[in-house]
C-alpha cells in the first residue's frame, strides 16, 4: 500500500471533505445511528458542504486535515486546540474517520498518533474525545491507544438521542 499523506484541508477541499464525511458516517455508524438519519445525509449534502466551506475558510481553534492516498481522500481529522492561557490548554479530538476499506490496516493508529502529537504542541492539561457508547469497535481502539472512559456521558440527537462517552488520554502519555 502506498504511503498516506496527512495535510491541512483547504477551502477548495470542501467538496471532497463533505463526500468523505458522508461515506464514513454511513458505514461507521450503521446500526448505531438510525438508517433514516444516515440516508438523509446525502439529501443534506449541500448544507454539510456549505458548513465545511465556512469552517475551512475560518477554522477558529480547530484544525481540519485530509487523509490522502495518492489523489484520493480516504479519511479526515479534526482537532480543537482550545488555549485559554498558558496554563489552561485543552486538546480535543473532534474527528478521526477512515473510509471502511482502510479500517483495520493500521492507518487509524497513525492518524490518532498524528492528532495526539499535534495537540501536544499546546501543552494541554488533557486530551479527550467523545465516542458513541454503542461503538464498541472505536471504544476498543481508543482504549488500546491509552484513552479511558472518565465517567462523563452526554446525549446527542441523531433522529433519536444517542449516548456519547468522554474518553481522556492517560496523563502518562501527555
Amino acid at each position: 500500500m502506498s504511503k498516506i499523506q496527512i495535510r491541512k484541508a483547504l477551502v477548495d477541499d470542501a467538496n471532497i471533505f463533505t463526500n468523505c464525511h458522508i461515506s464514513c458516517w454511513q458505514t461507521a455508524y450503521k446500526e448505531i445511528v438510525p438508517d433514516d438519519f444516515l440516508s438523509n445525509m446525502s439529501l443534506e449534502r449541500n448544507t454539510l458542504y456549505d458548513r465545511y466551506k465556512k469552517v475551512l475558510t475560518d477554522p477558529g481553534d480547530c484544525e481540519y486535515y485530509c487523509v490522502m492516498l495518492e489523489n484520493r481522500m480516504i479519511g479526515f481529522l479534526i482537532i480543537n486546540k482550545n488555549v485559554q492561557d498558558d496554563n489552561n490548554a485543552i486538546g480535543e479530538i473532534w474527528a478521526i474517520y477512515l473510509i471502511e476499506e482502510f479500517c483495520g490496516t493500521g492507518i487509524g493508529k497513525q492518524l490518532l498518533d498524528f492528532e495526539i502529537q499535534e495537540l501536544k504542541k499546546i501543552n494541554p492539561k488533557e486530551i479527550f474525545l467523545w465516542v458513541f457508547e454503542a461503538n464498541t469497535r472505536a471504544r476498543k481502539f481508543y482504549e488500546k491507544s491509552g484513552f479511558c472512559y472518565d465517567g462523563t456521558k452526554r446525549e446527542e440527537k441523531y433522529g433519536i438521542p444517542i449516548t456519547q462517552l468522554r474518553y481522556v488520554l492517560n496523563h502518562s502519555l501527555l
